[in-house]
């Protein structure tokens, strides 16, 4: 672990140069040869001793060639092309590919566990499009005004209030409102750094991308290394920098509202810390959550089979046995 992050900076600069050549090799664009059209050259003049219709035949044919030869021309394109040229078809694409990603985020603003803990940062998809930084940040705006944040603050704030955490606030209904603004400003301020701005700056995805299945170790580390190591724009796999950074840059910033007792460098590293650590049990949870609930809709069904097997036998007429002593 330690060799690893000693090799973070290095990664991180590597990436930066990689950026920086790509920028410069799709800002290159060749000179476009320029073409003169057989229409523009000038008519041939006609011998006096040729009759009429043999000077209409001429003066016909130089119109028709032209005509023909853009239909043919645009059917292969040459070496020296200009790549402006293509810019109309590449763009065409990146639209596509933004909509496909619009769609792909559109279903994920429905998903819940037990209907009430909002995963919208969660994708089943392993090939997943890439967000735009535009989709970055409608992400964590839907997720940072969704109603379960509230309701989450609103339990740590009770929570604290019960253990009188941070007794300068005092209690009453001054010191929840106190410790709820806290707390929601604490997850806000952490979502827009770790998962908007610091994702857009470094082409890091936000997303959780959910394993489903496979060995249940293997699904418990994928879960818990997402804090860690997340997917890039590009479809490779690094260091979450983003994550990591957004918690730490949002505990900072809580010191300037948090009591003067805990505005120090140790308890802002602590918070920042706790807060990946708290990602990782929610991982853990968005992870096995569907297998939870396939097992008890599996375990329900079940049992309303029975029930139904168990009405149908006490509805059912039993026949009368046949009389031996009949004649």
């Amino acid at each position: 672990m330690r060799l690893s992050f000693a090799l973070i900076p290095a990664v991180f600069s590597s990436c930066l140069v990689f950026s920086g050549q790509i920028q410069q090799l799709h800002a290159q664009q060749s000179d476009t040869p320029r073409t003169v059209a057989s229409s523009e050259l000038p008519q041939s003049p006609v011998p006096a001793g040729e009759s009429s219709s043999t000077l209409q035949l001429e003066q016909q044919t130089p119109q028709t060639a032209p005509t023909q030869q853009p239909s043919t021309a645009p059917s292969a394109t040459p070496v020296g092309a200009n790549p402006a040229a293509q810019t109309p078809q590449q763009s065409l694409d990146e639209k596509t590919r933004r909509e496909l990603a619009a769609e792909q985020l559109k279903q994920q603003e429905s998903q819940r566990v037990m209907g009430v803990m909002a995963t919208f940062n969660t994708t089943t998809n392993k090939n997943a499009l890439p967000l735009s930084p535009g989709q970055k940040f409608q992400l964590f705006f839907k997720s940072s005004t969704d109603p379960w944040p509230f309701l989450l603050s609103g339990v740590v704030s009770g929570i604290g209030q019960a253990n009188n955490s941070y007794p300068e606030w005092g209690q009453g209904m001054q010191g929840y409102a106190k410790r709820f603004g806290a707390a929601y400003s604490d997850a806000f301020i952490g979502n827009f750094f770790g998962n908007a701005v610091l994702p857009s700056v470094l082409r890091e995805d936000p997303r959780y991308f959910q394993m489903g299945t496979g060995n249940k170790m293997k699904r418990v580390l994928w879960a818990a290394s997402s804090t860690f190591w997340c997917k890039r724009d590009n479809g490779k796999w690094g260091p979450n920098y983003a994550n990591v950074g957004g918690n730490l840059i949002g505990a900072a910033i809580a010191r300037t509202y948090y009591p003067a007792s805990e505005r120090d460098v140790a308890s802002t590293i602590s918070d920042g810390l706790t807060v990946s650590v708290e990602g990782i049990v929610g991982a853990e949870v968005i992870e096995f959550w569907p297998d939870l609930a396939r097992r008890h809709r599996r375990k329900q069904a079940e049992k309303l089979a029975r029930q139904a097997a168990q009405g149908t036998m006490q509805a059912k007429p039993q026949t009368p046995a046949p009389d031996d002593n009949r004649k």
